[in-house]
Parts: structure tokens; C-alpha cells; sequence
């Protein structure tokens, strides 16, 4: 699997890097009682700890990746605050011509309205700063459906609370693609820990539709 994922129009989830794995999960368990790793054992382990919700071990496997979504989702994937989240500056950069365009179909009339919407307010961005007006003041009038960029940092028990959340037909469609983009990486990167996850402690539903 390639280290960057594609998302929606123009969007991506891309994997910048792992602290600990499966054994780290392990190592923290088993210091409780002193006891040494076990190959046999391990993978009994982690299930023991999915099973009774002893999920802090899995604080110590740790995910960093690189974000790009419409602000709308972005917005949404920040309320999952148990996470460093560090995103690109409206203040400081002046923003890329980059807005997400849902398909028609999820609509469910023609999005011409839509797109000149967004076209006219990125226009009238480029006046705004042409005529001398801060950047941080002009991006009041960008939708939210604009590219933005960020650094994802989160523990594994955290990203598990993210994926029973947001790899969920309830949550908002666009979410839900980057939360399974999330989850190929963790299946990935981890797989003992993502397997019992989804046998013992997942509650949504678009991943078990994809085993």
C-alpha cells in the first residue's frame, strides 16, 4: 500500500510515522505483573485487553499523519481532542484555488450552483488581498468546503474512540472516507491490534462491511 491515500476530489491521508506496534501495546500490559513478552501468548493478550476494555496499553502505539480535507471536515475530525493536531495557517499562507465539489448524485440536484458559489467568494478572496487586505481578514469570506492541511498525532486508543465514531454510517459521508483511509493504515501498521479491534471492541459498521 502506497503511503499516501487518495480522498474524496482532491484530499489525501498520507502515513508520516509510528511510535511502538503491536509489541508496544504488549510491553505496557505486561509490565503490570513483571512478566516477560511471549510470542505464544502476545496476541491472546491483546485480545484479553479488547475484550475487558483495558485499553490504555494502547496508549503507547502512536500514529502521525498528514491531512488534507475540506474545512468542514476538519472541523469535525477536531472534536476528537485527545490527539496534537498542528494545521496550516490561514493567516500566514494565502490559500490554494481548492475546493471539494461533492458528486451530484449525493446531492441530488446539479452543483453548477455550488461551484460558482465557491468560484465567486475564491475570486473575491484574490480582490480582497490584491487591494491590500490581510489575509487573515479576506479568508472570512471562503467556504468551508476549501482545502485545508494538518498533522495528526494520536494514540491508538484514541484512533480506535475516532473509528468507532467515524467509520460509521452515521457519521457525515466525507468523514467517512477519511476514517476507513485511517484504518487501512492501522490494519497496515498494526495488524494484530487492528484485528482484535475489530473482533472485540469495534462498534460501527463500514469496516466489517469491508473483511
Amino acid at each position: 500500500m502506497s503511503e499516501t491515500i487518495r480522498v474524496l476530489d482532491k484530499g489525501y491521508v498520507e502515513f508520516v510515522d509510528l511510535l511502538g506496534g503491536d509489541e508496544a501495546a504488549v510491553r505496557a500490559a505486561r509490565i503490570s505483573y513483571m512478566s516477560k513478552s511471549d510470542p505464544k501468548k502476545d496476541d491472546n493478550l491483546i485480545d484479553l485487553l479488547m475484550r475487558l476494555g483495558h485499553e490504555s496499553p494502547f496508549e503507547h502505539i502512536v500514529f502521525t499523519f498528514h491531512i488534507k480535507a475540506p474545512i468542514f471536515v476538519a472541523r469535525q475530525w477536531m472534536r476528537h481532542r485527545m490527539a496534537s493536531v498542528n494545521e496550516r495557517s490561514g493567516r500566514f499562507t494565502e490559500f490554494d484555488e481548492e475546493f471539494y465539489l461533492p458528486e451530484e448524485k449525493r446531492v441530488g440536484i446539479p452543483v453548477d450552483l455550488m461551484r460558482e458559489s465557491m468560484e465567486r467568494s475564491f475570486e473575491n478572496y484574490k480582490k480582497l488581498i490584491s487591494s491590500g487586505v490581510k489575509k487573515e481578514v479576506a479568508r472570512m469570506i471562503l467556504p468551508l468546503s476549501i482545502y485545508t492541511e494538518w498533522y495528526w498525532t494520536i494514540n491508538v486508543r484514541s484512533m480506535m474512540n475516532f473509528l468507532n465514531q467515524r467509520a460509521d454510517s452515521h457519521a457525515q459521508y466525507e468523514i467517512q472516507q477519511y476514517a476507513v483511509k485511517i484504518a487501512d493504515f492501522f490494519k497496515m501498521k498494526c495488524p494484530i491490534t487492528y484485528d482484535s479491534f475489530l473482533r472485540n471492541a469495534y462498534k460501527g459498521d463500514l469496516l466489517r462491511e469491508r473483511l
